[in-house]
């Protein structure tokens, strides 16, 4: 007879498979099993093992996982979009990193889902005007997985933090859908003004490593942000600019560069 936890998650592919996952994980490495058990199959659906996962992760003395877990649960209760974005993001890792075509190890390992879930419920916090719980979860998230993203900053679906460590994201930045970036880029201001004055990342865009972009500046569709980059004027769609301060080089060269994560410099005119 089948039990109902895994009828429950044969109507969620992404959860099926990631039990699958779990399920072939424990009986490779034994000494992993308990921990493996613990975080994915003791429970019946994602978004409780990823509550589960992140009340273990971001407990301090301030507020342990007991009083976290009941907090992550009510946010994923709440609002069904942080479970569909948060099931695309998965998706996006296993796609686009190839050092993980998994889905089960971003939920036990990868610090940039984590603390990019992490920050999907302090948006969802701070959007109901529960500030300082938001900002302790984003101080939190910074101090445990070396990404610092206030909690009033805007994320679409399917996006993908690789590495993660040392990336900052500003209060009034927007990153749409299907973005991709890596380790020490920062979505920043340009000094002491106030407003909106963070970027603006559109669809499909790729920021290499250590990339920075700062002020309230539009990178347009598809484009490409070369690694250590300093970005200070609007980008236009679907082209690559590198440099300090950064440089229109060419057109990107490929429809969905965050997607196929190629970060060569194309070296072709931008009208070719």
């Amino acid at each position: 007879m089948t039990h109902p936890s895994e009828r429950l998650a044969s109507v969620d592919p992404i959860w099926s498979a990631m039990r699958q996952e779990a399920f072939q994980a424990a009986a490779e490495e034994p000494a992993m099993a308990a921990m493996i058990h613990r975080a994915v199959l003791a429970h019946d659906r994602l978004d409780a093992a990823l509550a589960a996962r992140l009340a273990d992760k971001l407990a301090s003395g301030d507020l342990p996982a007991l009083q976290l877990h009941p907090l992550f649960d009510e946010a994923f209760a709440a609002d069904a979009g942080i479970a569909a974005s948060l099931r695309a993001d998965l998706a996006a890792v296993r796609d686009r990193d190839p050092a993980s075509r998994s889905l089960l190890k971003p939920l036990l390992f990868l610090k940039g889902f984590q603390a990019l879930v992490t920050h999907r419920i302090a948006h969802w916090l701070w959007l109901r005007a529960r500030h300082t719980l938001a900002l302790h979860l984003q101080s939190r998230s910074a101090e445990v997985f070396g990404v610092d993203i206030h909690p009033a900053a805007r994320f679409g679906r399917g996006v993908f933090i690789d590495h993660a460590t040392g990336v900052v994201v500003g209060e009034t930045a927007v990153v749409e859908d299907e973005v991709s970036m890596l380790q020490g880029v920062t979505l920043g201001g340009t000094g002491k003004e106030t407003g909106d004055r963070h970027p603006k990342i559109r669809r499909g865009v790729l920021i290499s490593a250590g990339a920075k972009v700062l002020g309230n500046i539009e990178v347009g569709a598809y484009a490409k942000i070369g690694a250590g980059s300093v970005v200070l004027h609007d980008v236009p769609a679907g082209c690559t600019v590198a440099g300090v301060p950064a440089k229109l080089v060419g057109k990107c060269g490929s429809d969905h560069p965050a997607r196929e994560m190629d970060h060569s410099l194309q070296a072709a005119a931008p009208g070719a």
